[in-house]
């Protein structure tokens, strides 16, 4: 009493197998335009269905917002000079997701001078920071010269750190990677060192003190 079952027509068969083109045509648009770059979903507009339109017309405006952030954040590049008159405005209102790193200086100061060398070469680096340096009286009325240098870390107008007075900087002795590693510290940039090079200096340091301090065993045939 079972029947058998019902043998399909030709045009069934091509239709199901049409239908099947289609949705695997669509997923492969669908999984595509993702990689897609804004000009290419636009050339390639009329390839799309309806009912893509909808996802495709978001992940434009998510890729047009990530372009438009990227721009932003790699606008600076160079180390720029600020009066007290722009602080507001560069710094408190620096804007979303920026981050500040300001350096109070004055001439004739050797340490400020190497610090302005290496802040621009890491604002070469790092371009979606902003470095700005300042006379540090012109910036702050009456700024003690024993606080020099300084340097403020600032994300969306909130301090994040400070570093005040030449004893924190380790003296003329400053490598511009040491600076990069204590601003990287602060979350001011992302560093691709791996571990702090004063570090490795104080461990050479320390691993060549022990080679010259005389061991337990050449005390002990010494006293004898």
């Amino acid at each position: 009493g079972v029947l058998p079952p019902k043998e399909r027509t030709q045009d069934e068969v091509e239709e199901e197998a049409l239908e099947k083109q289609i949705v695997l045509e669509q997923s492969s648009v669908v999984k595509t335009y993702e990689s897609m770059t804004l000009n290419e979903l636009d050339e390639n507009e009329d390839d799309f269905s309806e009912e893509d339109e909808a996802a495709i017309e978001m992940y434009r405006q998510k890729r047009l917002a990530e372009w438009k952030a990227t721009q932003i954040k790699n606008c600076f590049g160079e180390v720029v000079e600020i009066s007290g008159q722009d602080y507001i405005k560069e710094v408190n209102k620096a804007g979303e997701g920026i981050w500040v790193v300001l350096h109070l200086y004055k001439q004739g100061v050797p340490l400020c001078t190497l610090i302005n060398q290496h802040l621009s070469e890491l604002a070469r680096k790092f371009p979606q920071t902003k470095f700005l340096k300042s006379i540090s009286t012109t910036c702050i009325p009456n700024y003690p010269d024993r606080n020099l240098p300084t340097i403020f870390v600032y994300h969306e107008g909130e301090m994040k750190a400070q570093y005040i007075g030449p004893l924190v900087f380790g003296g003329m002795n400053l490598k511009v990677e040491e600076l990069e590693w204590r601003l990287s510290e602060s979350g001011a940039v992302k560093t691709d060192l791996e571990e702090n090079p004063k570090k490795q200096i104080e461990d050479k340091l320390m691993s060549s003190i022990r080679s010259t301090l005389p061991t337990r065993k050449d005390s002990d045939s010494e006293e004898n």
